[in-house]
């Protein structure tokens, strides 16, 4: 008698009974099973059927599961792509975030800027109103002390013609005798050489 392996092998190689399907099946099943289809037309292609449809079944669910993986293949691709968009959204958004606090901080600084411009604009304006005002003054004292100095020549002149005038009429005083007289115009005379 043979063992239920090769009886397996038997039912797989003439019938095409897939060996998992006669798995179930015990050694003496097995041999009932041959020769029932050794006698039986009509089992026989009701087994050669339902070979041919489980070898169909087998071929398609061979490639659906090679879809299946390639599908969850995908999917881990798309994932780790999906994983990196987001780590870079991340990065994007903190970069944003960073650059509109810059973007506030120069606007900040722009505007104070500006505060300063115009300040120093005012001041400008103030000091050139300033400097216009010294250059009509400065005009003005210009021409004064030209005036001063006409005015200062004129009066040493006099002065001049006042101690030669003095000075002469002192020397004709001093001509006279009397001590007491001529010590009041020495002394007259000397403060006013200085």
């Amino acid at each position: 008698m043979a063992s239920k392996r090769e009886l397996q092998d038997i039912l797989k190689d003439r019938y095409g009974i897939n060996k998992n399907i006669s798995d179930a099946l015990s050694a003496a099943d097995c041999e009932q099973m041959l020769a029932l289809l050794e006698q039986e037309p009509s089992a026989l292609k009701l087994v050669e059927a339902f070979a041919e449809k489980n070898l169909s079944l087998g071929r398609n669910n061979a490639q659906y599961g090679q879809q299946r993986s390639r599908a969850e293949r995908k999917l881990e691709a798309l994932q780790v792509d999906y994983q990196q968009l987001e780590q870079s959204v991340q990065a994007l958004e903190l970069s944003n975030a960073a650059l509109a606090d810059r973007k506030q901080q120069l606007d900040l600084q722009r505007q104070q800027l500006e505060a300063e411009i115009q300040a120093l604009s005012s001041t400008n304006l103030r000091l050139e109103s300033r400097v216009g005002d010294l250059s009509e003054q400065n005009v003005d004292l210009t021409e004064a002390n030209t005036q001063l100095k006409k005015d200062n020549k004129e009066l040493k002149n006099i002065v001049d013609l006042i101690k030669l005038r003095l000075t002469r009429d002192t020397k004709e005083l001093l001509k006279y005798e009397d001590s007491e007289l001529r010590k009041m115009v020495i002394r007259l005379f000397r403060w006013t050489l200085g």
